[in-house]
């Protein structure tokens, strides 16, 4: 898994893995076949979009073995949340967090609805 392996972040429980590619979503998709991906899409200018991600960094409680963390850049790579929508069906908001099954959104949270628990139980 290549494209998925990234370093543990020490100021977080969750070891995200950047997205930075349509291949790697492709290839994202695929492998939430195998285990759930979860894609959290970050806008780095957005206080309400900090408070979401720093709020899941410290309250995730989990392993790399429940899901594959992904974390978004959507200031950077615009493409890839623009093509996150149209693959999935759903709406383009920020922050907005997203667990794939199966090659299918099958839950998504915005704003201050973003809960690791919740994410954790929709794995």
């Amino acid at each position: 898994m290549g494209l998925f392996s990234s370093k543990k972040n020490t100021n977080s429980n969750v070891n995200w893995i950047p997205l930075n590619s349509i291949e790697q979503l492709n290839e994202l998709t695929e492998f939430s076949k195998e285990k759930p991906v979860v894609i959290f899409k970050h806008s780095t200018r957005c206080s309400i979009s900090t408070m979401s991600k720093s709020r899941l960094d410290s309250n995730w409680v989990g392993t790399d073995e429940d899901a594959v963390m992904v974390y978004l850049d959507l200031i950077k790579y615009r493409d890839l949340s623009t093509q996150i929508a149209s693959d999935f069906n759903i709406m383009h908001e920020s922050p907005q967090i997203l667990v794939i099954k199966n090659g299918v959104c099958t839950y998504s949270a915005t704003h201050g609805n973003i809960d690791a628990k919740l994410v954790k139980a929709a794995l």
